[in-house]
């Protein structure tokens, strides 16, 4: 892969993870405040993507697997996790 490629992929993805993390943190902060599920089912789902990012980036670079793989755990992860944020906005 190509260096300016692949440090701007690696400035995103740390990007995502400080963002993602951020957001899963005030989102968990707030459940704790009001316990309200709907607050933790959207730190779950927020935390998912996050962790999905974090895992995808770490197969591209430093595990010896197909890139393609890192793609697809990555969107796994965030599947679940949409689908997760998309039960909170539903739950009482």
């Amino acid at each position: 892969m190509n260096t300016n490629i692949t440090t701007t992929v690696i400035v995103l993805k740390t990007l995502t993870l400080l963002l993602g993390g951020s957001i899963t943190f005030f989102a968990f902060k707030a459940y704790r405040r009001t316990a309200a599920p709907a607050l933790r089912a959207l730190a779950l789902g927020f935390g998912a993507v996050t962790i999905g990012a974090l895992l995808a980036g770490i197969a591209d670079q430093f595990l010896p697997v197909d890139p393609s793989i890192a793609l697809v755990l990555e969107s796994l992860f965030t599947t679940v996790g949409f689908g997760v944020i998309l039960y909170s906005l539903y739950v009482d």
